[in-house]
């Protein structure tokens, strides 16, 4: 174990912190003390390599892929993650939630942002009009989501996936990520559930990791070369590995999927859609819901149909 992580005592929740009163120096010494703290440090990945081998992958090649200097553990992962989740749980004013269900992201809906999705849309009219055909999804949907995602491809990560997917991995245990996390955002009326919600991401982050080294295998790819998110979704769609295997569509028949090229990208967003109930001639309701399975935001779904719209010149 990291022997910057010893875990507190099993289930016990934390201790409230004691004010101190006393007036602190902030010394050169304890500037290097709180750096210290929360400074990663070289992880010990041989429970995750040996997690890995007993699922079947090669132990040779797992050692020596965590043995690359390119290899970080990049605790911010599931720091952030966790900070996501608890702070979602804070109430929400009745008067905000109800401008929320209306709100969009503003920056998609300027003329500009619209004006560079037509043209996006007229490039590659003659993919979009195969997907309206093959799927039933039309272009200003595929198109919409595609700019909220990665800004029409500009943007689709420089995070290494591999360390981002294998630094949530590593550590079920709170314990063990609480020196990364601000002292005052576990506390005794949350513990429980961060402990149960750090568990859930880390096995989801392992069930993600072995979806991509798979992918990597399959199209003899080297993993280390895999950029995206900051939670590990690649591509200009931005599909986390598993979905690859699932949604993936190899539109070009070069006989890979490639969600860095554009006809798998949009074909696989349409895919996704189609798989997930999408049909011609929904209503709004509908196709809001199922671009909620895209991203588990509502002011996500807004943008999407609004910037629609503007596509459509319908407003």
């Amino acid at each position: 174990m990291n022997p910057r992580m010893q875990p507190a005592p099993t289930g016990a929740p934390p201790r409230p912190a004691r004010r101190d009163r006393g007036r602190i120096r902030f010394s050169g010494l304890l500037f290097f003390l709180l750096l210290a703290q929360v400074r990663p440090a070289a992880a010990d990945w041989n429970p995750l390599v040996e997690r890995l081998a007993a699922d079947g992958f090669d132990r040779q090649v797992l050692e020596t892929l965590f043995t690359r200097p390119e290899v970080r553990f990049e605790p911010d992962a599931m720091a952030g993650k966790l900070k996501s989740l608890i702070h979602s749980r804070s109430p929400v004013p009745d008067s905000l939630a109800a401008r929320m269900k209306a709100a969009v992201y503003r920056t998609y809906l300027t003329s500009w942002m619209v004006a560079r999705a037509r043209s996006y849309a007229r490039e590659n009219m003659a993919v979009l009009k195969e997907i309206d055909a093959r799927y039933g999804v039309p272009k200003e949907i595929v198109v919409s989501i595609l700019l909220l995602e990665t800004h029409l491809g500009e943007n689709t990560g420089s995070q290494l996936v591999f360390n981002r997917l294998a630094s949530m991995a590593l550590y079920t245990d709170l314990e063990a990520i609480r020196p990364y996390l601000s002292s005052s955002l576990v506390t005794p009326d949350n513990w429980e559930y961060a402990r149960r919600r750090c568990r859930e991401k880390a096995n989801w982050a392992y069930s993600e990791l072995k979806a991509l080294l798979r992918l990597a295998d399959r199209y003899s790819l080297d993993p280390m070369t895999i950029r995206g998110s900051i939670y590990g979704a690649i591509g200009l769609c931005q599909f986390m590995p598993s979905s690859v295997f699932f949604y993936g569509v190899d539109a070009d028949q070069d006989g890979r999927i490639d969600l860095f090229a554009i006809p798998d990208a949009l074909h696989s967003i349409a895919n996704y859609l189609r798989q997930h109930g999408w049909r011609k001639k929904m209503d709004r309701k509908s196709q809001h819901s199922i671009i909620l399975t895209y991203n588990h935001s509502t002011v996500y779904a807004n943008t999407v149909l609004a910037v629609a719209d503007k596509l459509r010149n319908r407003k």
